[in-house]
């Protein structure tokens, strides 16, 4: 599963591929670990209009007492997303993309680790897809959430993201 990914490109870059506006604060990173803050592309409910949104990586179900379980909500499974409780919702009425250029893997050596890095063979920009929540905290601040996914030879990378407002 994807713990980790990039997003290098300028946000004028982003916002003509996505067609959406480029007001959003982004600078090229190469590093995109959970619970950091990431660009996402959301569509207007009413009218056919694309924007970004800052939101952090970790869903924190609607639900949740405490913002720990967007710790555990980094990824999930195609085949159940739209059966377990913190996904179904979401799932069903609260999509967006997520744009990255590559995505990490690691695979174990006898002296450690060693991560590669996985891009499309144009290194062009490529999205996750994603979903996202809105949730509370104990200071009544709305907090969003929102999961993206990649599909790679037999199984689903999704990430899960939120937007702290």
């Amino acid at each position: 599963m994807c713990g980790r990914y990039r997003l290098a490109r300028k946000k004028e870059i982003l916002a003509e591929v996505f067609e959406a506006g480029d007001d959003f604060d982004w600078s090229p990173r190469y590093n995109i670990a959970p619970s950091q803050s990431v660009p996402v592309v959301r569509q207007d409910a009413i009218r056919p209009v694309r924007s970004f949104s800052l939101i952090r990586w970790g869903l924190i179900p609607f639900w949740a007492k405490d913002a720990k379980a967007g710790y555990k909500m980094i990824n999930a499974r195609a085949e159940t997303i739209a059966e377990k409780p913190a996904f179904r919702e979401p799932f069903q009425s609260r999509r967006c993309l997520i744009p990255a250029d590559g995505f990490y893997e690691w695979s174990k050596f006898s002296k450690g680790k060693s991560q590669f890095c996985f891009t499309l063979a144009d290194d062009s920009v490529f999205a996750f897809a994603g979903i996202w929540d809105r949730w509370k905290n104990p200071e009544r601040k709305v907090v969003e959430r929102v999961r993206s996914s990649q599909r790679r030879q037999m199984h689903f990378c999704r990430t899960f993201m939120t937007e702290c407002r």
